[in-house]
Parts: structure tokens; sequence; C-alpha cells
């Protein structure tokens, strides 16, 4: 049996780089790691973004355990629980949609992550001001819903949750780890449905097996030596890297949506 082709030793360390930026960021803000992720490797063309999604949802699931495991504490189930119904109704639904794209609708695609990616941005920049109580179960399924359907294209669950999450009269604690089982959980639904339909390729898992040292290295780094730079400062320069990524995918979809009309 003839061993699948390794990604070239150049292209896993761009792309271990690249997690290990993205690692960090989530760290910092609690989301914005597949989202952060998925736009460098687009933007460079270090893999595919089907092999990255699949590789970021096993990345995503190491993250979350490195996170939990090094700070104990109470997983917010009975909160997030009507969220992580609607996303996995979501992710089922996004990734429906994903097998029913044709060819020419990748461009399409990439732009629809640009975009989500600029939002992302942009709610971490305006983090607006939190409710006085907290939204009913229906306004935290229908969020998670929404987040649910972008994980099942991209691997990604970010602007919805998020904005839903920072607009609660919550402890950013509690934000930050609603936000990492959301995304853990999203993750593990679309990891069985991939895996069991066949779709999780070999460079998938060369990626990921390269990538989980790093993830759990950086979250380990990260909690022993703690970041002590201004937290809005630090938002910026997420949402600056956000924004850059996003832009570019965004005019990259728009020039390959162009040449082909």
């Amino acid at each position: 049996m003839q061993m699948p082709p390794i990604p070239a030793p150049g292209l896993l360390i761009a792309f271990m780089a690249c997690v290990a930026l993205a690692t960090y960021a989530q760290n910092l803000t609690g989301f914005a790691f597949s989202l952060i992720l998925l736009g460098l490797v687009s933007l460079f063309h270090i893999a595919s973004v089907s092999d990255t999604a699949n590789a970021a949802m096993v990345l995503t699931l190491i993250n979350a355990f490195t996170y939990f495991r090094a700070r104990p504490g109470p997983v917010p189930w009975p909160l997030m629980k009507p969220a992580l119904n609607g996303g996995t109704v979501g992710v089922l639904a996004g990734l429906i949609l994903l097998a029913s794209l044709s060819g020419g609708a990748v461009a399409w695609l990439r732009g629809l992550l640009g975009a989500s990616i600029l939002l992302c941005a942009l709610l971490l920049v305006l983090q607006g001001t939190p409710r006085s109580t907290l939204s009913n179960p229906r306004s935290f399924a229908f969020a998670g819903a929404l987040s649910g359907v972008l994980g099942g294209l991209f691997a990604s669950s970010g602007p919805p949750i998020v904005f839903h999450l920072y607009r609660q009269p919550l402890d950013r604690e509690v934000v930050r780890r609603s936000l990492l089982l959301m995304f853990a959980f999203n993750a593990l639904v679309r990891l069985v449905v991939v895996l069991s339909t066949g779709q999780f390729t070999w460079r998938s898992t060369w990626l990921a097996a390269c990538a989980i040292p790093v993830v759990y290295g950086v979250t380990q780094l990260h909690h022993r030596l703690p970041n002590r730079m201004n937290p809005a400062t630090l938002r910026r320069l997420v949402a600056g890297l956000l924004a850059g990524a996003g832009a570019t995918l965004l005019a990259t979809a728009w020039q390959s949506i162009a040449q082909s009309a």
C-alpha cells in the first residue's frame, strides 16, 4: 500500500506558525482560533480550506481540553445547553450546504469566510454594552444555530455566539469558558460526521498531528506566563490581524468571481 504524500516541510512549518498565533489569540480572547487559522492559511495558500477546517476541528478540541485542564472550574453546561442543541442542528445544516456547493461556488465560500472574519474583528473591537438581564434560552438556541452553520461550513463557529455572549451580564471568564465549550462541541459534532463519511484526508491528519504539540505548548505557556499587555491593546491587535486576513480573502474572492462572470 502506497503511503500518502507528506506535506512539504516548509508548508508544515508555516502551518504550525499560524496555529501558534491562532492559539495565542484564542487564549487571550476566548475565540478567533479557527477564523485566524483559516484566514492566514487561505491568505498564504498553505493548505486548502477543507483540509485546514478538518485539522482545526481536532486542534479546537485539544485547545479546549488543555484550557479546562489548566484552569479547573465549572463547565457552563446549563447556560449553554440551548446553544449546544441549536449548534448541533446548525452544524448538520452547514455540512449539507457545503456538500451541495458546486466547484464554481468556492470563490463565494471564500468570500463568506472573509466576511465572517471581518465581522469577528468588528465584534472584538465593538463589544457592546452588556444587557442588564440574561437573554432567554430561545435566543441562545438561535445564536447557537447560526454559529453551527458557520461551524459546519468552515469548522469556525465564531461571530454569532461571540456577539451574543459578550452582550450577556456574565463574567469574562464565564464567557471564555462558554465559548470554548461551544466551539469544542461543534467541532466534535462536525468531526464525527466528517470521519463517518470518509472526508477526513491524510493531509488533514498530517496537519493536525504536527500542530497538536504547538496548541498544547502555547496554551500551557500562556497560563504560566500570562501576557500583561493592556486588554484593549490586545483586542485591537487581534482585530487588526483578523481584519487584514478577512479583507484580503474578500478581495481575492471578488476577483475570482469577477473573472468567472
